[in-house]
């Protein structure tokens, strides 16, 4: 039996953040809600429990708790943010609300003596995002860290096995907050650092074969990796009891059908192909703001999906991609609402269908990656870029027309063939072409011209919960904008979009 973290979420933006980071360090995690009934938890294997941050405060009557009896599980706690205080509360600390709140990176100053800053400098910079705060701990618990606006960042109490700290470890921006959990899961929790991406998919595959035993179902297949990959997995469950259904909802890139019809081929999915582009860009004609167009898309997916569902008969259950960023931005799991996404926020409450199985829906993109790998998908359909379910539909702003289509297919063609000329198609997490509403004066054959901005967008990222634009060559630059204006009819200027995640987000819409 492979060792074990229980993550408590207390509806903090990271909390999945958290659960990744022990993954990578080798350890198994899963989360809960914190007001999980503890009697519903496989405790098996248990070596550590953390709690997550969270956006509310201690002194609400109605803020959230776990069962105390987690202190009596006899294992070691870390709490973080929200948790940190939560646990102080609980045991009498004394916290305030914070004449001075922190946000974003701060000088952390630890005492090397602690366990869980072990390889850590004495100042480091973390990342907070607090108003309240510690100013008096609980009796025989220990100071561990500060910052100038902050007098206790971090607290611990070794007979009891509790560890706190007020920062984010699980970000990027804190600068050893690896580290810190390295030290909680290795030096604290003594856990073995055995797991592995494979052992979710077998752990999946068997959870599927047992709970869906004889079930029929469809799977909705973008061509991207994440439907890709959930189809997979569902097949080497259910085997032919899985129909695979990929539509040309008339918003695909250029050759897009072609293409990802070949590449499942290869792989033995039982795939029906269904052209029902006229159906959807009816139903999208004319419309404009972003968040309507994504929710037709999704409604008429599942139409689409139904009436399919009546022809196989007895497919009772649709299979999607959905990865956890979606579950984030669409606002499950107490986060706010960002975007909807079509197999998220966009669904219709009335389908047919008696439920979703989503495999991938506590995964990262890069974890799926790791998973299709694993379980032997072709490494070209792996690395295939991420498209979105709306696809060109979010990435035309304004209202959709067959010309405006054109344009941005023939653009991001032009855009994917240099990335590979270039070599740095893997390098990029994310790269595509935007038609804006703008038209911009040129000279073209020294006759004025009046032609679309079109933008490109790339990103770099680990998990696209934070991305930046990517450094893109200068050369690659003017290549793309020279080849976009000369080639492609109705374009008269490009831009490069360089907004990070937050405050943009990776689609324009």
């Amino acid at each position: 039996m492979k060792d074990k973290i229980v993550v408590f979420n207390f509806g903090g933006q990271y909390d999945q953040l958290i659960v990744r980071r022990v993954r990578e360090n080798g350890v198994y995690a899963e989360l809960y809600n914190c007001d999980t009934d503890l009697d519903t938890i496989d405790f098996s294997g248990l070596k550590g429990i953390i709690l997550t941050g969270g956006p509310q405060s201690v002194f609400e009557e109605d803020s959230l708790k776990a069962d105390p009896k987690i202190f009596e599980l006899g294992v070691p706690i870390l709490g973080i943010c929200y948790g940190m205080q939560y646990m102080s509360n609980e045991f009498g600390g004394k916290i305030e609300h914070m004449d001075k709140g922190e946000y974003g990176k701060t000088h952390l100053f630890v005492d090397k003596n602690s366990k869980l800053f072990k390889g850590v400098p004495q100042e480091s910079t973390v990342w907070m995002n607090h108003r309240d705060g510690i100013i008096e701990n609980a009796k025989e618990f220990k100071k561990t860290a500060w910052t100038l606006n902050c007098p206790i960042a971090a607290y611990e109490n070794e007979e009891k096995q509790i560890y706190a700290v007020q920062f984010h470890p699980e970000v990027s921006h804190s600068e050893y907050g690896n580290q810190i959990i390295n030290n909680f899961l290795k030096d604290i929790c003594h856990a073995k650092m055995d797991w592995e991406i494979k052992d979710v998919a077998d752990t999946m595959i068997k959870e599927i074969k047992e709970k869906y035993a004889g079930e029929k179902m469809i799977c909705a297949l973008s061509g991207g990796v994440d439907s890709s990959v959930a189809a997979t997995i569902v097949s080497k469950a259910i085997g032919d009891n899985l129909q695979c259904i990929f539509v040309d909802h008339g918003l695909l890139r250029k050759n897009e059908v072609e293409e990802v019809l070949e590449s499942y081929s290869n792989i033995g999915l039982n795939v029906k192909f269904i052209d029902a582009s006229k159906e959807f860009l009816d139903l999208l004609k004319g419309v404009t703001e972003p968040e309507e167009k994504r929710k037709i898309i999704g409604n008429t997916f599942i139409k689409v999906f139904e009436r399919e569902a009546k022809i196989i008969g007895g497919a009772k259950y649709l299979v999607q991609g959905t990865i956890y960023p979606d579950v984030i931005e669409s606002g499950k799991d107490k986060a706010s609402v960002i975007k909807s996404h079509h197999n998220v926020g966009g669904l219709p409450e009335d389908m047919l269908f008696e439920g979703i199985v989503e495999p991938l829906r506590n995964l990262f993109k890069d974890e799926v990656r790791k998973l299709g790998l694993s379980i032997g998908m072709p490494e070209k359909m792996i690395w295939r870029q991420p498209f979105p379910g709306p696809g060109l539909g979010i990435r035309v702003i304004g209202d959709i027309t067959e010309d405006k289509l054109r344009i941005v297919r023939e653009t991001d063609y032009i855009l994917r063939e240099e990335f590979k000329n270039f070599e740095i198609d893997r390098d990029v997490w994310q790269y595509f072409t935007v038609y804006t509403p703008l038209k911009t004066v040129g000279v073209k054959g020294d006759e004025r011209t009046y032609d679309n901005v079109v933008a490109i967008r790339a990103v770099s990222t680990v998990d696209a919960m934070t991305v930046e634009a990517a450094d893109l060559p200068y050369e690659l630059l003017t290549k793309l904008s020279s080849r976009m204006i000369n080639e492609v009819e109705g374009v008269g200027r490009v831009v490069y979009d360089i907004t990070s995640k937050p405050p943009g987000t990776i689609e324009w819409e």
